[in-house]
Parts: C-alpha cells; structure tokens; sequence
C-alpha cells in the first residue's frame, strides 16, 4: 500500500496508514471526534434515525410493542413546541421534593422514593452479580459521583481542573436562575454545592483506582454498614425495598468512602447536602427540557469534549429513545442490517482464535500444568454472544409510556421503573442470558463475571470486518479485536476470576509472581509517553494494553499458519481501526478518564512487540518504531 504522505511506515504505522485521511477529516461541530469506531457509529445512527422517522410518521411499520414504545418517547423528544412552551415548569414539582427535605429524619424517611427516582444522594445503591458467587445478585453501594471527570482534576494547581470547576459553576449559576429561589437563595445554593463537593472528591476512587475491579470486592456485615453510613438509614431503606428478606451482608465498592462517610454526611454538612442535590438535579434534568435551558444546561459537557455545540433535537430525540429501548432496538438492527452469513462467519473465527489460544496457553513458558488446565477450561468455557440476542431482556416488559406526559415526565417515570425492576432483583438469580451490549452498538466486551464476551452486529462492518475483505484483513481488523476480548480472561482482573466468572485464586503463587512481572513490563512500555499535553498513565490503561497484546499475538499466530499470510495486508488494516481525529479537549479528557491507550498509541505501540512487525516492514534499529527486543513484551 502505499501513501502520498512522506512518512515512513517503519517510523509511524498510524500515520503511514491514516495521514491522508487525517489531514482531510473535519470534525462536525456537534462531536467531539471522527474516524474509527466514531464514524461507524455514526454511519448507524444515520439509519436508525431515518427508520425511526419513518416509524413516526406511518411510512415503515413498528415491528414490536417495544419499538412502539420507543417511537412514544422519541416523539415526546421531538416536541420542541411543547418543551419551550413548559420551559422550567416540568421541574417545579421535583425541586419542591428537594427542598422539602430540611432534615435528615424527613431525608431517611423520603429514601425509598429519592433513590427509585434517581435524586441525587450520598449513597449511590444498586445490585449486582456477587463477584464470589455470580449467580447470585447483591446489594451493593459507593459513594456518588465529583462534579469534574476524574478526582485527579482535583490537585492542587491543576488549572484544567480550576477552569472547568469555573464553567460549571457559571453553567449552573444561570439554570438557578431559573427556579423559585430568591436571587441570595441561588448564590448559597451554589456556594454550598461546590463546598459539598470539595468533601466528596478527596473521599471517592480515581478512575485509576476504579479500574481495578477486583478491589471492588469488599463484604460488609449490614450492621458495620449501619455504623458507618450513620445518617443514610441504609438498614430502613432495604426494609422498605425487601421486606423480611433484608440482605445480612452488602458490599462496599469503595471503602475508602465507606471509611470517611461521615466527614462528608452529617448534621453539620446536611444542608449542603441539600442545595448540592437541588443544584446538581436542575443540571442533569435540564436536558429534558426546553431548547433555552438544553442549551445552557450542556454548557459544562461541551467545554469538557470541546465541542461547539449540543446534537440537534433530532439526535436527542433518537439517543433518548435509543438508550432506552437499547436491546429491542439492538434486536432491530440486526435482524434487518445484519447477515447471517456474516454472523456464521466470524463464530467461526471467534472458535480458532480460542482454539489458537488454547495452544498457546498449553505451550505457555511460566505457568505451570495445573494453571494451564484451569486456563483452558476457562477457555471452553466461554459463551459467545455474536450479533444481538433472540428475545429482549424481561427488564424492559417493566417500562411504560403514559401518552399525556411531557418527555421529562417520561423520562423520570423510565427512571423510577428501571431502578424499581433492577432493585427488586436482589433476590433473583441472575439472568446469564442478558446482553451488556445491543446490537446496533460500535463496540465489543468482555464480561469476567460471567465469561462471555459479546460482539453486537454494528461492530461487524469494515475496517473491522468485511466478507469482501481477505482473511489477512479480518484478522488484522475484527480478528484482534475478538482476541483482545478473550484475552480480558486473563488480564490483571480476568486473571483473577474462574471459569464461571467467580472471584477464585486458581494460580500457583509462582505462576501469578511471573504474570505479574509481565504486567509491569506493559505498564513500563506505555507508562510516561506524551500525548496532547498529559502523559499516559501505564498502571490504569495496563489491562487493555494486555489485551491488545493477546489479540494480537494469537490472530498473528493463526496468520503464521495460513498458506498465503498477507502481513502488509494485517498490520495496514490493525492501524486503520485505530484511525481517529479528536479535539484536543476530548483527547485530554480520554487521556484521564478512559481505560484504554489513546487510539495513535494502540495502533503504533504493539506491532513493534512482534517479530512479524520487524519481518514485514525490514525495520531497523534506526527506525522510529523499533524496540530492543529485551523491551518487548509477550505476555499470552
């Protein structure tokens, strides 16, 4: 292949393969990227939304309730007339609640409403797959969330920090305005909600701590709970949620919270609770409501990803509907846009690479017979999930539309619905069957709690995949990405849960003291490289990173045994995936808070782990992209 830049391919891959592209790409005003992942979501939101119009308007039939339902909300979206017209109105009624609750007993007395809908709290409480024990669910709870993206934002001198803490609170300052309160109310409440918050961000995880899922895993007896959630009566809560059926034990996502709850939650502090909890619902409701206030209100959201201005009332409308009715929707999109030769196809190929990684870990260097059995059976016993689910989820029969509700009254009523079904499953078994992903969603995963990995039908598209595209493409393209997935089994949190997706220690201390040690040679290899202003950070994006390299290790042995490997064709393809154009404030922002390497990092840093790298491309030790190969990293 090659390219009118003048970059050399054994300098930089990424630029190599996308340069052109990138020098041509405009970012729309209403995103924050384009390229990669971006633009086939884009390209899927393109379709739905005509479909959806179509559906409106009588012109393409509603295949299901659930669509039906859909198309309701969407509707209620898209009536800009009614939404201007009750401009704040929607609202009154819920911060009259708010302001209602002066003390904490009317607080804890309120709870069970407040949390089914979704008011802002101390305590953020859900249920989940017991990591131990994950058919099971359980009561889980942690702290709720700062006002800026990550607490790191929080240091002292971090000017990004200081500046988008100033936006918020000019943002929210003029959608006070629009509430009952007196002009001296507003700048108290406002005074008080950045003081509540400046208690909440020293006690809460980072992102980088939060990354490590395994630490969430901390069991409480109800009764210590209690004790140190004094003020949240988390014990009348359960009572009224359960019953008699109460839980003896919930578990606490993030005990450093838990620790230091009451320097945050107490007499003293309880009124800025409550203008923080006032303040913070008029922001996150404000999108809900009339274009003035949607406009005002995503002030803060934009500044964050740099973008100019919000979506239009259209794309609202569709990702309202869209988020909610997700797996229906999902479903919808793959039987009609999704083929089964395709889906037949890449099964087919999920199968090798595990069957490939199977091999692999039976030839591994550092773990020992019994690891490796138990690596391999983990490995059989992996559900695939390729495409979308046959029927929806029984969660979404919970959801209703009454026809004379505004949309933020529709809205709130989904909210208490959903929270109200999720919240009653506690003592239910888990349904293993679920989707985390629907099916018109760009994007992959692993689930280590239930050791399935799911593909939705949107993903399976070119450059990932294609049936016009070769093997040697594929397998650069989706063939990574479905390696990379598999090899969450037995990244640093995968590795620490079983075949059934159980929290469970089935390494020898040898074997987990040798994955360790290549653990910290990825963290070393991406840890401290510049990018936009930041430095990557090797210890919160490691598992991805490990990832990324098991899926390209097994897809390139595959490749190894193919009659006629294309490796030009592979690693063209693997950097093509990774193609993305960003502005430089979203490309900050994913710098601190996503889990994964920068796009330009994951398309140029692991080929040079590869000797197939080095064969394919002649590259030198004078080339930008060559690694001494004591540097290089091998881990599955």
């Amino acid at each position: 292949m090659e390219s009118e830049n003048k970059t050399r391919i054994q300098d930089d891959l990424y630029e190599y393969v996308n340069g052109e592209w990138l020098s041509k790409a405009v970012i729309p005003d209403d995103k924050p990227s384009v390229g990669g992942f971006a633009d086939l979501d884009t390209g899927v939101e393109k379709i739905l939304m005509g479909d959806f119009k179509a559906m409106k308007d009588g012109t393409l039939e509603i295949p299901n309730k659930y669509l039906e339902d859909a198309i309701k909300l969407y509707s209620k979206g898209l009536d800009v007339k009614r939404r201007n017209k009750e401009g704040f109105l929607p609202l009154k009624k819920s911060l009259k609640k708010i302001a209602s609750i002066k003390t904490m007993r009317r607080f804890n007395s309120s709870l069970l409403e407040l949390v089914l809908a979704d008011y802002p709290l101390p305590v953020k409480v859900g249920v989940q797959p017991d990591m131990k024990n994950t058919l099971v669910n359980s009561f889980i709870f942690t702290g709720p969330d700062t006002i800026l993206p990550d607490t790191t934002y929080y240091a002292e001198g971090n000017k990004t920090g200081e500046a988008l803490l100033g936006i918020w609170k000019t943002m929210a300052a003029k959608l006070l305005a629009f509430s009952p309160l007196s002009e001296e109310e507003q700048k108290q409440y406002l005074e008080d909600t950045m003081a509540f918050d400046k208690l909440i961000a020293p006690i809460v995880k980072s992102q980088e701590e939060w990354a490590d899922y395994v630490k969430c895993y901390n069991p409480m007896p109800l009764d210590v709970v209690a004790k140190k959630l004094k003020g949240f009566d988390i014990k009348g809560l359960l009572a009224s949620l359960y019953g008699d059926k109460i839980p003896t034990t919930i578990i606490a996502y993030d005990p450093k919270f838990t620790k230091n709850f009451k320097k945050m939650f107490n007499r003293a502090t309880y009124p800025l609770y409550q203008h923080w909890a006032y303040t913070k619902f008029i922001v996150s409701s404000s999108s809900l409501l009339s274009e003035e206030i949607r406009t005002i209100g995503g002030t803060y959201r934009r500044a964050l990803s740099g973008i100019a201005v919000d979506a239009s009332i259209e794309k609202q409308a569709y990702r309202a509907a869209s988020n909610v009715y997700s797996e229906p929707l999902g479903i919808y999109y793959g039987k009609k846009y999704f083929g089964e030769e395709a889906k037949k196809d890449v099964v087919e190929m999920v199968k090798e690479i595990i069957a490939t990684y199977k091999k692999r870990m039976s030839e591994n260097s550092f773990l020992e017979e019994k690891t490796k059995e138990k690596a391999i059976l983990k490995l059989d016993k992996i559900v695939i999930k390729m495409g979308y689910p046959e029927v929806p989820s029984k969660k979404y029969e919970a959801l209703s539309i009454n026809d004379k509700d505004s949309f933020y009254e529709a809205m709130s009523l989904i909210d208490v619905e959903r929270n109200e079904y999720d919240l009653k499953t506690l003592n239910e078994p888990v349904v293993r069957e679920d989707w985390v992903m629907p099916g018109h969603m760009v994007n992959a995963c692993y689930n280590p709690y239930s050791n399935d990995i799911t593909f939705p039908a949107a993903i399976l598209q070119a450059p990932f995949y294609s049936l016009k595209q070769s093997r040697s493409e594929n397998l650069g393209g989706i063939g990574t990405v479905i390696g990379h997935e598999i090899s969450h089994a037995f990244d640093n949190n995968g590795a620490q849960c079983d075949e059934n997706g159980n929290l469970a220690n089935w390494w020898s201390k040898e074997d987990f003291k040798a994955f360790k040690k290549a653990t910290k040679k990825m963290i070393k290899e991406f840890d401290g490289i510049p990018f936009h202003g930041g430095k990557v950070n090797g210890a919160f994006v490691v598992s991805e990173n490990i990832a990324d390299n098991g899926g390209m290790a097994v897809t390139l042995d595959i490749m190894s045994k193919m009659a006629d490997p294309d490796y030009e064709a592979y690693f063209i393809n693997f950097a093509k995936l990774w193609c993305m154009k960003a502005r430089e404030q979203y490309m900050q922002l994913l710098l601190s808070v996503d889990v994964h390497s920068p796009a330009e990092l994951r398309a140029n840093m692991q080929p040079r782990n590869f000797d197939e790298w080095y064969k394919t491309f002649k590259v030198k030790k004078t080339d930008k992209m060559y690694l001494v190969p004591s540097k290089r990293v091998h881990i599955w």
